[in-house]
């Protein structure tokens, strides 16, 4: 640990963060912006840790995703582009060495990420437009996204939580 770092536990609770039901890691949304019904744009914070089950499950959303990484160690992506296209990105400030500060996930394309190994904690945010409504998540099922990307195999099982619920709980 770097002298001068701050802890997991105080990232936590100066940024307010809790457990994120079904999908994973810790995260607050800040900005939910409605119109009527319609959820016209959301923000979040979030954090992923060294915590073996600190990761976000693999999942996909109808609108386009913006990731951005603030702090910490990197965090490694697998997405799952429609046609059966892989990436692995990494969000990090080491932009000279490939690492991403910001990256948009296309809407339809599955998703799953977490902590780089070695690493004790990051903080990144996500936003939407529309927003995010519980029922655009998608919960990826292994055994089915591995018969489409079968080369992804180690990373879908690395980011799926066998016997979770894969359907995010209404009011998120």
């Amino acid at each position: 640990m770097n002298a001068g770092r701050p802890t997991v536990t105080q990232i936590v609770e100066l940024l307010g963060l809790e457990p994120l039901p079904v999908e994973g890691g810790l995260f607050v949304q800040t900005w939910r912006s409605s119109a009527g019904d319609d959820v016209i744009g959301t923000a979040t914070l979030a954090a992923f840790t060294n915590d073996p089950d600190s990761f976000s499950a693999m999942h996909r959303l109808p609108v386009d995703e913006v990731w951005h990484f603030y702090l910490g160690d990197p965090v490694d992506l697998v997405l799952l582009h429609p046609g059966g296209g892989v990436t692995t990105p990494r969000l990090g400030h080491d932009i000279f060495a490939g690492e991403r500060l910001q990256l948009v996930v296309p809407a339809g394309t599955w998703m799953g990420g977490a902590l780089a190994p070695d690493g004790e904690w990051a903080v990144f945010g996500n936003t939407m437009a529309p927003g995010f409504r519980s029922e655009m998540y998608e919960g990826g099922d292994a055994a089915l996204l591995i018969e489409q990307w079968r080369g992804a195999a180690d990373h879908i099982h690395r980011f799926t939580r066998p016997g979770h619920s894969t359907t995010m709980p209404p009011g998120l």
